[in-house]
């Protein structure tokens, strides 16, 4: 059973003043009022959010329904984008592994995998027993799920009130706080780099090619960062 000490402790941390809750829910009201847009009903928005969670990857279903693509091309579309989630678990979940916990909670909490929730674990992990890691790490997966939903419901709710330039400034709210989350959390100087490498290359590789500017920023920039780290280390 999962411990519900720290189960609530790992939920109370959304309330904290680094918390990602705002953000978090206006981004979701930005998507609940897409939803609408779209012809879905409050459940099939709720569920759209609890089931895809991740942003980007709402964001995608959201587009490729709009375009009218089929179901299999929205499945691997999304699929595809929360890709990205990879190394986050594969850096997170080593550090709560532990043998007398059961594998059930490893694999149902593999959903709450996202920056937000893996920027509040990461940050406050080496204060939890690695025993009872995996139970907080719950608890903070189901309170952002949770402010995701609410901020759904309210999008959905109000989305007669939001035109498309709201929308598009709630959206980059997440990011933004991302951005910002990430630079304070680094400790070393090549994901300190990485992170303003991109920032500032993202810009200047958009004016000539839009589609692929966030890759090749990132790629470039992840490169130099790790070139650095390693001449450094050296």
């Amino acid at each position: 059973m999962i411990n519900k000490n720290f189960f609530f402790k790992g939920y109370r941390s959304i309330f904290t003043h680094d918390s990602p809750a705002i953000a978090l829910t206006c981004c979701f009201i930005a998507i609940g009022a897409l939803f609408k847009n779209l012809g879905f009903n409050i459940q099939e928005s709720i569920f759209s959010t609890v089931l895809t969670y991740a942003l980007p990857g709402s964001l995608v279903m959201a587009e490729s329904m709009l375009i009218g693509a089929s179901l299999l091309n929205i499945f691997l579309a999304v699929w595809i984008v929360n890709a990205r989630l990879y190394p986050m678990a594969v850096s997170l979940f080593p550090l709560m592994m532990h043998r007398s916990q059961p594998k059930w909670k490893y694999y149902f909490s593999c959903h709450f995998i996202a920056i937000s929730a893996w920027l509040i674990m990461k940050s406050n992990y080496k204060n939890i027993p690695k025993k009872h890691r995996i139970d907080y790490w719950i608890g903070i997966g189901s309170a952002t799920v949770s402010v995701s939903v609410i901020g759904t419901f309210l999008g959905f709710s109000f989305s007669e009130h939001l035109n498309k330039d709201m929308m598009l400034g709630l959206a980059i709210l997440n990011p933004v706080y991302f951005l910002c989350m990430m630079i304070g959390a680094s400790k070393t100087i090549p994901v300190m780099l990485s992170v303003l490498l991109g920032t500032i290359l993202g810009p200047i590789i958009y004016l000539f090619s839009p589609e692929w500017s966030i890759l090749i920023a990132g790629i470039i920039g992840g490169t130099l960062a790790y070139l650095v780290g390693e001449h450094s280390v050296s």
